[in-house]
């Protein structure tokens, strides 16, 4: 392509190609602080490409290609360049990625051991992850990720995926208002999605993103409504978990192998919570229930 980086997130080494120079500037200044390793081949490849020679100035539009692709899938305009490589990024794991079982959770780290948060859109479970990030009161949490959290199926570790943390709608100026404004990308305004504005991990976080954590708490998260506590059973966790998992189904036995683990092993709860400081709250209580 006429444009391209290499970005590492945790084991996945990106190889991204545009026929834009902007959405590649975005990126690199998203994830210049994460390592880099030129000589390492790919994992995953991402395309941005315009689908007629022309579309490239007249009303640029950015299909999303690759090793995998969604097809008949809508173009982004190149406003939302940056999102459709984030997108095309999150594709290629999602629909390609076999050495870990994949789980569309949110998860942070302390002493060595994992708080996982798995949701439907707009649970809040992201919010929580970047909030107990940013070592909201005290806690002194690393992030995982935001968007996958990875299993191994031999040991049962979590490892982590620590992208860029994909902020939505009221999230943006909850979050902006505690960090400093170099590690916000752009405004994405009247996405898909809604309004994104991505946060750029804190430095100790990206160090530590090879470093695995061993499950200690399942969550699975309601933003909205009163606070409220549902122990869950191991075979309702692993029913949501294999709804949240892309590759379940793909690594057969030792996919469920993983899961049972998982689940027998990890105390799981349902919570409820009308803001984000509650919602940190049920997380540092149930932790500290967990791990005592």
């Amino acid at each position: 392509m006429r444009h391209s980086t290499r970005i590492a997130v945790g084991p996945v080494q990106f190889r991204i190609g545009s026929d834009w120079p902007e959405p590649i500037a975005a990126l690199e200044r998203l994830y210049a602080s994460y390592p880099r390793d030129d000589a390492r081949p790919a994992d995953a490849t991402v395309r941005l490409f315009a689908a007629r020679p022309w579309r490239r100035w007249v009303r640029p539009s950015v299909h999303i290609g690759g090793d995998f692709i969604v097809p008949d899938a809508l173009p982004l305009p190149l406003s939302m360049g940056l999102l459709a490589a984030e997108m095309g990024m999150n594709l290629q794991v999602a629909l390609g990625w076999r050495r870990h079982m994949l789980l569309h959770a949110s998860a942070v780290a302390k002493d060595g051991r994992a708080l996982l948060m798995s949701g439907e859109s707009g649970s809040g479970k992201s919010t929580l992850a970047a909030l107990l990030g940013e070592n909201e009161e005290g806690g002194d949490w690393r992030l995982m990720g935001d968007e996958f959290t990875l299993i191994d199926p031999a040991h049962g570790e979590a490892l982590a995926f620590p992208r860029a943390v994909s902020l939505k709608n009221s999230a943006i100026a909850e979050v902006a208002g505690r960090v400093d404004a170099s590690r916000l990308g752009p405004l994405l305004a009247g996405t898909p999605k809604g309004d994104i504005r991505h946060l750029i991990p804190r430095p100790e976080a990206i160090a530590a993103m090879h470093e695995p954590a061993r499950p200690a708490l399942l969550l699975f998260p309601r933003f909205g409504g009163e606070v409220s506590i549902e122990p869950m059973g191991e075979g309702e966790a692993f029913v949501r978990l294999t709804e949240a998992s892309t590759n379940y189904v793909a690594l057969g036995e030792a996919g469920f192998a993983a899961l049972t683990r998982l689940v027998r092993e990890t105390p799981a709860f349902g919570i409820s919570y009308p803001d984000s400081a509650a919602g940190i709250a049920l997380a540092e209580q149930l932790w500290a229930e967990a791990v005592r």
